[in-house]
């Protein structure tokens, strides 16, 4: 059956990557648009009783000055459209200039802060999204970190937005060119269900991780042995008895499994099964945000909530001295192992892993002192009502968040509000470049009185 074919006008941007059109009532979430565009879409998702449509522009009738060819042509969903495809996900941005993108975002920022925040992003100062000192000019070869899927020939792939489709993909623009040197596509990739590379943004040695799919015993051998010299392999080997969390064994197989990563004067250690920031300056621009809002002094108590591999923690902890407390806490096993080893010389940072709710009370309760600020740097998810109710009683001065996500930045925002905390001052950052994804610091201060 042929997929439904309408013709729309393009209209305000939605969370998400997309823009809202109406046709005959319906409200329509469209994806590869330009506010005020003709478009021709073609309808993904649709039935009679669904609260909304979603759709793909697949045709541009009148096409808004911005518009520009896509970088990408695996992403190019008017190519993929007249293929009768659907797009790889990822760069769903890559059809407008950088400029345009930012307006976008920052329309998009302000409607989820005063929707679900229940305020106004001008009130805490907010301007626009930005870009940041050292970004390209086109917004390419940022992405410190990529992952893969293979598809059922062993083909590098990617997925289709919202589409279990897999697309071979011979290139990945966002990545750093080290990654696309590489060239994965080339590899033998039968018996692997993932292939994930972190490259270290100062430059250094590349790891690349298989992840096996359980069929072919060491199916991560046979490719990592064709790698370039100086590239550390690994593989995640899934069978019965995996992990809860679907990640499986991590076994080295040459070189190590892990990069070396430099922040703010320090070096970190960050492992395959390990978290870190994705694009190649965020890691020093948002360390040179956080440091700013909270200022540590010596002596202070700090925490550090979802603190991943140290890299707030080990900046903080070297502030404070050792006669300060830093409360290092994250989720993520193998990410908290990472911390351990990174903040072993810091005898101030307490490292602890677990739910940040319950680790968070179970610290201050064992330490008894209360905290002068926090920098709080949640999952996509946000920190949650919980978070927030621990946090009030703990009652820091300051809080720095950091956060991947408008619409969880926003929900955050309405609950610190309630629990006594003012969003004083709001940065957003376009570290996601040809992407819809953003990036907040957001300021928050304790009021004198609280309900």
């Amino acid at each position: 059956m042929t997929a439904l074919e309408l013709t729309v006008r393009i209209g305000a941007p939605a969370h998400g990557g997309h823009c809202v059109a109406r046709h005959e009532g319906r409200v329509i979430f469209v994806r590869h648009g330009i506010p005020g565009e003709l478009a021709k879409i073609r309808l993904t998702d649709s039935g009679e009783d669904a609260r909304f449509w979603r759709g793909d522009v697949i045709e541009v009738l009148e096409a808004d000055a911005s518009r520009r060819p896509h970088f990408w042509a695996a992403a190019d969903a008017l190519k993929a459209g007249a293929a009768g495809k659907v797009p790889v996900g990822g760069a769903e941005f890559g059809h407008m200039d950088l400029a345009k993108q930012r307006e976008l975002k920052s329309l998009i920022f302000t409607e989820q802060l005063a929707r679900l925040g229940g305020m106004d992003a001008a009130d805490a100062g907010f301007t626009g999204v930005r870009g940041v000192p050292g970004e390209s000019d086109n917004g390419l070869a940022w992405r410190t970190r990529v992952a893969f899927a293979v598809d059922g020939s062993g083909r590098l792939s990617m997925n289709g937005f919202r589409s279990n489709d897999l697309i071979p993909v011979t290139e990945m623009p966002l990545a750093l060119d080290s990654i696309n040197a590489l060239r994965l596509w080339e590899l033998p990739l039968r018996g692997i269900s993932r292939v994930e590379v972190a490259a270290p943004a100062a430059g250094g040695e590349l790891l690349v991780l298989f992840v096996e799919d359980g069929t072919r015993p060491g199916a991560a051998d046979k490719p990592a042995a064709k790698l370039p010299a100086g590239v550390s392999a690994a593989a995640l080997t899934q069978s019965r008895g995996t992990a809860a969390d679907g990640r499986g064994e991590l076994r080295r197989i040459r070189g190590r499994a892990w990069v070396a990563e430099e922040a703010a004067g320090h070096t970190f250690r960050v492992s395959g099964e390990g978290f870190w920031q994705i694009h190649r300056l965020a890691p020093q621009v948002l360390t040179d945000e956080v440091m700013a809002i909270l200022d540590p002094k010596p002596g202070q108590v700090l925490a550090d909530l979802y603190a991943g591999a140290g890299l707030f923690t080990a900046p903080l902890a070297q502030a404070v001295g050792e006669s300060g407390l830093v409360h290092s806490i994250e989720g993520a096993p193998g990410t908290s192992k990472d911390a351990r080893r990174n903040l072993h010389h810091f005898p101030q940072a307490k490292v602890t892993q677990g739910r940040v709710e319950n680790a968070l009370a179970a610290q201050l309760r064992e330490h008894g002192r209360k905290l002068n600020g926090v920098v709080l740097d949640p999952p996509r998810t946000g920190a949650g009502k919980q978070v927030v109710r621990e946090l009030a009683q703990a009652g820091p001065q300051r809080i720095a968040y950091v956060s991947c996500d408008p619409a969880s930045f926003a929900r955050d925002v309405a609950d610190l509000r309630r629990n006594g905390y003012a969003l004083t001052s709001v940065k957003v950052l376009d570290l996601y470049p040809n992407t819809h994804h953003m990036e907040s610091v957001g300021v928050f201060e304790r009021r004198s009185t609280s309900r």
